[in-house]
């Protein structure tokens, strides 16, 4: 899919303007409906990782929360497009230019933002920054991570219970540990509900520069491989990748499981959501808005903020009506869900 390109309507800095000009996408801005002075003020902006808005997953989950924020609190917002084989520097421009326009909070969307925010974070200490999917250190700074294997380990549970064939598929965009969390708790829940069921695994790059997480037809490619393979169920990590690997599964008459958003919802998906099982969700969108409203509460969140099975911000959707109708799978997931909360099951990170 290509990136979601849109004009601004907000006044930008010339440096904001020269950096639009050189992305593959754009900058949306908008002004809430709100008749008060607030509609004037500048709030949460936020930088898109790979694949950029439409993913129909991770980004698109982000951009849910801005549209969150921007409703209820009434000021203009920011959402700005990666660009292609772009540096740290280049983040690093992206992300002062939102703090000197005065956008407060600026959140980096995806781990890749790392070593940009931990820079720019010293430099505008009165503003708030926010990191999806990473641990910057900084007393404004609020690294909103997740408990991706725990959602995992649920969709393997499902996998496991859904196969006929005993043979299911992982495909992770970037070989990375974000992504190592997403594989080791899904082959653990598949493990763990029926041993005899073989995994088979593949990482589409080795960097995130190569595409993993930004070309479905490498997802698509990957995912035909394993299902000539055998595979009948295809749980895909991979970002925009992944809408190659549920093309490919529903092209099969195959089970596809979705990440990060429940993207059996996702409109872009709509002729494939027969075949999307379910998806392993993280509340990206929550985790963005909470920080937009902790600013705007003047009680800034910062420090190491988890979102996980116990506080319901990871999890599977049972958006499908074949899955939430099967009996076997809902009981199985159900109780691997209460075994995860209490501790009696541990879910392996790697």
């Amino acid at each position: 899919m290509r990136r979601i390109a849109s004009l601004t309507r907000v006044a930008v800095g010339v440096a904001s303007l020269a950096l639009a000009a050189t992305a593959c996408g754009g900058t949306s801005n908008d002004s809430g409906g709100s008749s008060d002075s607030s509609k004037d003020a500048k709030g949460l902006a936020i930088a898109y990782d790979v694949g950029g808005k439409g993913d129909q997953s991770f980004n698109d989950a982000a951009f849910s929360g801005l549209e969150k924020a921007q409703k209820e609190f009434g000021y203009k917002t920011a959402d700005i497009e990666p660009t292609d084989g772009e540096t740290d520097a280049d983040k690093e421009q992206r992300l002062s230019s939102l703090a000197k326009q005065g956008y407060n909070p600026v959140i980096g969307i995806g781990f890749a933002y790392g070593p940009a925010l931990e820079a720019v974070a010293k430099k505008y200490p009165k503003t708030t920054f926010g990191i999806v999917d990473s641990v910057v250190e900084g007393k404004n700074v609020a690294s909103l991570v997740f408990s991706e294997q725990e959602a995992s380990y649920l969709a393997g549970v499902a996998a496991a219970k859904a196969t006929k064939s005993n043979t299911v598929g992982f495909v992770g965009g970037v070989d990375v540990p974000l992504i190592h969390k997403f594989e080791a708790g899904f082959e653990q829940g598949v493990k763990d509900t029926k041993p005899g069921v073989k995994v088979l695994s593949q990482y589409l790059t080795q960097t995130a520069q190569e595409g993993g997480f930004s070309s479905p037809d490498k997802g698509k490619t990957a995912a035909e491989g394993q299902l000539e393979k055998g595979a009948d169920v295809i749980y895909a990590a991979a970002g925009l990748s992944g809408q190659g690997v549920i093309e490919a599964a529903s092209k099969a008459g195959k089970y596809a499981i979705g990440v990060d958003s429940d993207q059996y919802r996702q409109e872009a998906l709509a002729k494939f959501k027969d075949s999307i099982l379910t998806s392993a969700t993280k509340d990206v969108a929550k985790a963005v808005y909470n920080v937009a409203k902790s600013v705007k509460d003047g009680k800034p969140e910062s420090g190491i903020v988890r979102g996980d099975l116990k506080s319901g911000e990871v999890g599977l959707a049972d958006s499908n009506p074949e899955f939430k109708s099967n009996t076997a799978i809902q009981d199985a997931v159900k109780a691997a869900q209460e075994k995860i909360i209490s501790g009696e099951i541990k879910v392996k990170s790697s």
